[in-house]
């Protein structure tokens, strides 16, 4: 019988190997950001062309290597991190595996320059699919330039699977900013297209934060500062009012490397529990120093996932000092019951004259008397007694009171309720748009329902759903026709966005303009609103855009259909009516009257039931 089991060849094992550690642009630019990190690199650079597919560039002044070392970099679990198995418990670097370049080498082609300061000249390298294709001395400055060109070039299947430049390029900003927040001392330069998106000096966290969230990041932060024999705790959360409906600024560190933990983010969640807004997240930008003996990261090819000798009490540690940081900068309410404000000292009481008490009595008043004779004078009584105790009115002839519902008969009452008539069609829901037009008749359940008549019961419709539904389709119809009518702005609105958000409005600009919205700068770090749609208020600008990124984080969908839809939902949903908004009776009866002109008036956009009905026969069953 012939043997059927064989090795594999070295080109193919590395670009098995290479699936796990590559999985697309961003990879690479983790792997390599991490390597310039290792190398004490104090100025980093960042190039990209066509979202990581064509050019990953970086550029470092760290410790660079000599020419031995250059070539073995690209073999396999070659490392200067390790020596033995025990060192993989006291590690103090990012990358250790001695994976990551050769993964990278074997669907790419590479270009290594690099050269350390003890040596006059240093060493170039070309790589191609794993197969060296030149090394020889070099002209170059100290540390490293490395270049990864045309990714998964070998393997064509792999390179079809990659999202849009857009996605891919989202994913690379994401990687950059994880490794640029843990490491502030670090000066980060990112360039995509000839074009800077960010220009991080070396700073603080504080300034790192704010240089890649924007400067409104600023005034959101609470500092927190926790030392214990276990863990120290360092970094900043955000103030609850701020908390987002998207996850995009949620960042743990554990020993200045990025980390992923559910675990540890349901201890933060829970620190802000009753502050927070119902599907909102709160902000965390927050490093945990351990000993390395007490945590094993070594069980995830991207370094990501983490293990901890005592999780339990780590995740105590960081809920108390969560909550101890919001307690102590006044974030969270506080009730302190053996405190009067009457006491508190004020400026205009200082060394005033007590005055004593006065309390004014009404002598002529008798109960015993006549209502006519017992009448008192409402000048003898304060202002506020006027307003919240009225004179009591005479009960005498109270049947006058009926006197204006003699002429009224049973069949106005019948004629009021019954809105159809018999020779009224009916359609699908029981009910006409005529009919809800001949009778204005409802009114408000709790601020939330719009409850109407009909001949047969109640219709019930939620204002939000109904109000979102309308709003929708006449995005809808405009996206089709010519560009709305907008309001313009006397001082134009000014954002603030990172490079995240500028790439997804970018996107969306054109569209953005279709339905109403002028814009007098656009830039990659400001944007400037000087129109806004008819419909549309300023304050849920905010909103709109949060809005924008949740549904819009997996990409732009390539079909024109989708966005449109896609951006109207979003529109319709931050500016309709919400629950708790008081309507006058003209108001509630004009949001029934355009629900069902809708094409489609039973689900709101997100799908959900829009009203119900409640015939006579359901009042029925439940008095019986």
């Amino acid at each position: 019988m012939k043997n059927a089991i064989q090795l594999l060849p070295d080109h193919v094992a590395n670009q098995i190997a290479a699936g796990e550690v590559v999985q697309r642009p961003a990879s690479v630019v983790k792997e390599l950001l991490e390597n310039s990190i290792d190398a004490e690199a104090k100025n980093i650079q960042l190039v990209i062309k066509d979202a990581g597919k064509t050019l990953i560039q970086i550029v470092d002044d760290g410790l660079g290597m000599t020419m031995t070392d250059a070539r073995l970099a690209f073999e396999r679990h070659a490392t200067s991190k390790i020596k033995k198995a025990e060192d993989l418990f006291n590690l103090h670097t990012n990358g250790f595996r001695g994976e990551a370049l050769a993964s990278i080498a074997a669907v790419s082609q590479v270009e290594l320059k690099t050269k350390t300061k003890d040596c006059e000249v240093g060493t170039e390298i070309q790589i191609e699919g794993s197969e060296i294709k030149k090394q020889e001395p070099c002209v170059t400055k100290s540390g490293s330039s490395i270049s990864v060109k045309n990714l998964f070039f070998n393997i064509p299947a792999r390179r079809n699977f990659l999202k849009s430049d857009n996605v891919e390029q989202r994913h690379i900003i994401d990687e950059f900013q994880r490794v640029a927040m843990a490491h502030p001392e670090v000066s980060f330069k990112m360039y995509h297209n000839g074009t800077s998106l960010f220009n991080l000096p070396a700073s603080h966290l504080r300034q790192r934060i704010v240089g890649i969230m924007g400067n409104k990041a600023n005034e959101n932060l609470v500092p927190i500062d926790e030392k214990t024999e276990l863990v120290n705790l360092s970094g900043y959360v955000g103030k609850p009012e701020f908390a987002k409906r998207t996850r995009g600024e949620q960042f743990f560190f554990v020993n200045h490397r990025f980390i992923k933990s559910s675990y540890l983010h349901h201890a933060v969640t829970s620190a802000f529990e009753g502050l927070l807004k119902e599907k909102t997240h709160p902000s965390y930008f927050l490093n945990l120093a351990i000993h390395p003996k007490s945590i094993d990261i070594n069980i995830h090819p991207t370094k990501t996932e983490i293990k901890f000798e005592d999780e339990h009490a780590i995740y105590s540690i960081l809920r108390a000092a969560v909550k101890h940081s919001l307690g102590q900068f006044q974030i969270t309410p506080v009730l302190d019951f053996d405190h009067s404000s009457d006491l508190d000292p004020s400026y205009n009481r200082y060394k005033s004259e007590a005055k004593n008490p006065t309390i004014e009595v009404d002598r002529s008043f008798n109960p015993f008397k006549t209502e006519g004779e017992s009448e008192v004078k409402s000048s003898q009584f304060p202002s506020h007694f006027k307003s919240n105790h009225p004179t009591k009115k005479s009960t005498k002839n109270w049947e006058d009171l009926f006197e204006d519902t003699k002429d009224f008969q049973s069949e106005s009452i019948e004629s009021q309720i019954n809105l159809e008539s018999e020779n009224n069609p009916q359609n699908l829901m029981g009910f006409d748009e005529e009919s809800l037009q001949k009778e204005p008749t409802s009114f408000q359940l709790q601020n939330k329902y719009i409850v109407t008549t009909l001949k047969s019961g109640l219709l019930i419709i939620d204002q939000h759903r109904a109000h979102s539904r309308i709003l929708f389709e006449d995005l809808i119809n405009k996206f089709k026709d010519k560009p709305a009518l907008s309001q313009q702005l006397m001082f134009p609105l000014i954002l603030e966005i990172n490079a995240y958000d500028f790439q997804i409005l970018s996107e969306l600009k054109v569209h953005l303009n279709q339905v109403g919205f002028d814009f007098k700068k656009f830039e990659s770090t400001e944007i400037q609103i000087s129109g806004i749609p008819v419909f549309f208020s300023e304050s849920q600008i905010g909103s709109l855009f949060d809005e924008l990124k949740s549904n819009f984080k997996e990409g732009i969908p390539s079909s024109e259909i989708n966005l449109r839809e896609i951006l109207a939902k979003s529109i319709a949903k931050t500016s309709a009516i919400k629950a708790g908004k008081k309507l006058k009776q003209e108001e509630q009866m004009e949001i029934v009257s355009q629900l069902f002109s809708c094409a489609e008036p039973t689900k709101s956009p997100s799908n959900k039931r829009i009203f119900a009905t409640m015939s006579s026969e359901d009042f029925d069953k439940k008095l019986m």
